[in-house]
């Protein structure tokens, strides 16, 4: 049923790359289902400025979202955030991405955007130096009535490869969960073809040089998606960016080795992750749980991981969480790590695209044992429950949970295709003004909540063009 949704287009004109400016060959954006498809090529500096010249007007816009939610949750103002990525993040980045990152300040500029470098990298850093840096900081420089910070544990993901598949192949899924601000602009397509390295297809905010949902493929064959890790506590400020490491395993990796080995070196423990790593090439899947102390690989060619922000290894939850605890199923990690295991074992051996789509847009609760959306569903509604999140620091009512959700097969993959929906996967739409009228307490949203339509499961390939 879903597999005749993923078929659906709906084009809009495209905006193709200014003629007289070299920097933006064969760059182009265009809109889809509530989507920004764009496709960047050429160097660091022709990929970056295409980037920002493109997409200024959404910078601008995701910007204002973050410096708003950041302020708010951890007590600094972007000034903060700004000198942070110019001395904590910047030393520790590869120059390849030092010059895209610049180039994108300078192309969204050339459009009269006034943002500079040090703006862009704090917006890439958004989610580890506030949820990893800055509670490590509080820790280090404790401050009088300083916010409480915990790391998040966002997003719901799967993999699995031989029996239970219905081809044999690899299938990938996973759906973002964030702030309903972010959700709405978390609606990019990235097709980046670099001079070094491989093409890269994956989802992606404006501005950012990785998904930081982190889905996305190769043209090696690689497959890639995480979640973050519950409650994780622990910072290196001489590691480098997590958003950095893994744009680069999706740029140069050729195999599952790759991948861990990028995401392993020079580990700053920002935004901690479980990865699901997949192989086209060889139709082996792995499972990378990256701590900052303790990084466990477990790997198969016949088999399943998911995923829900719970860590696995008892080591990492010993040492490097404040206290998750693996057996409380009440939780949104491990309600949804139960649903997961029922649907891989129900499935076995039917798991296909189709059947991927509806994992992700599924609202069974397994702690209550009914059906309904909300923070335990796969398809997360937080702003449907009194309870929040409190693992997350997200209070009741909470505007978030699944803003929109990614789906490919290693058929899709050997092709440079994704399947992806803007908005709830469930098909469920988010009107702004009523929540903040039944819901006053998150009126210093205002300026950014916005509504977040859910749009059709609509296909993307690498190259494609507006019709």
């Amino acid at each position: 049923m879903l597999n005749a949704i993923f078929s659906v287009h709906c084009f809009a004109a495209q905006q193709p790359a200014n003629k007289h400016d070299p920097h933006l060959h064969g760059a182009y954006r265009f809109e889809r289902n509530g989507w920004t498809y764009v496709h960047l090529e050429g160097s660091p500096e022709e990929i970056g400025y295409a980037h920002g010249y493109l997409l200024a007007d959404k910078i601008a816009d995701a910007l204002q979202v973050f410096k708003i939610e950041d302020q708010h949750s951890t007590g600094h103002d972007w000034a903060f955030f700004r000198n942070t990525a110019k001395t904590i993040l910047w030393p520790h980045m590869d120059p390849e991405y030092q010059q895209e990152i610049s180039a994108i300040a300078q192309g969204a500029r050339a459009q009269g955007v006034h943002v500079d470098v040090w703006d862009i990298v704090a917006l890439n850093g958004t989610m580890e130096l506030s949820e990893y840096y800055v509670p490590w900081l509080n820790k280090q420089q404790p401050r009088k009535d300083a916010p409480k910070v915990d790391a998040p544990g966002n997003c719901s993901a799967f993999i699995a490869t031989g029996s239970y598949t219905k081809d044999g192949r690899i299938v990938i899924a996973h759906n973002n969960w964030s702030s309903y601000a972010e959700g709405a602009r978390w609606t990019m397509i990235f097709d980046i073809q670099p001079e070094k390295g491989h093409r890269i297809l994956m989802d992606g905010v404006p501005g950012m040089i990785t998904s930081n949902d982190d889905f996305g493929i190769n043209d090696a064959g690689i497959m890639l998606s995480e979640t973050t890790i519950s409650q994780f506590e622990g910072w290196n400020s001489h590691g480098s960016p997590t958003f950095m490491r893994s744009r680069k395993a999706l740029q140069y990796a050729n195999s599952i080795d790759d991948v861990a080995s990028i995401l392993r070196k020079d580990n700053n423990g920002g935004y901690a992750n479980d990865w699901l790593i997949g192989d086209r090439k060889t139709g082996e899947i792995a499972y990378l749980e990256l701590g900052l102390k303790n990084t466990p690989l477990w790997r198969t060619k016949d088999g399943y991981f998911v995923s829900s922000n719970f860590a696995r290894d008892p080591k990492l939850i010993q040492e490097e969480t404040s206290g998750f605890n693996y057996n409380d199923l009440s939780t949104s990690p491990n309600a949804r790590r139960v649903r997961w295991e029922q649907l891989m074992s129900t499935n076995k051996g039917k798991i296909d695209a189709d059947a991927a789509g509806r994992f992700l847009s599924d609202h069974q609760d397994s702690f209550l044992k009914k059906e309904m959306a909300d923070q335990r569903s796969l398809c997360g509604h937080v702003d449907t429950v009194k309870d929040g999140i409190p693992q997350w620091d997200w209070p009741p009512y909470f505007p978030g949970g699944a803003v929109q959700g990614k789906v490919t097969t290693s058929e899709l993959a050997a092709q440079m295709s994704i399947i992806a929906h803007a908005g709830h996967p469930c098909g469920e739409d988010f009107l702004a003004k009523p929540f903040l009228s039944a819901h006053p307490e998150f009126q210093w949203m205002a300026p950014i909540l916005r509504d977040m339509k859910a749009g059709p499961w609509t296909t993307f390939t690498a190259g494609e063009k507006a019709q």
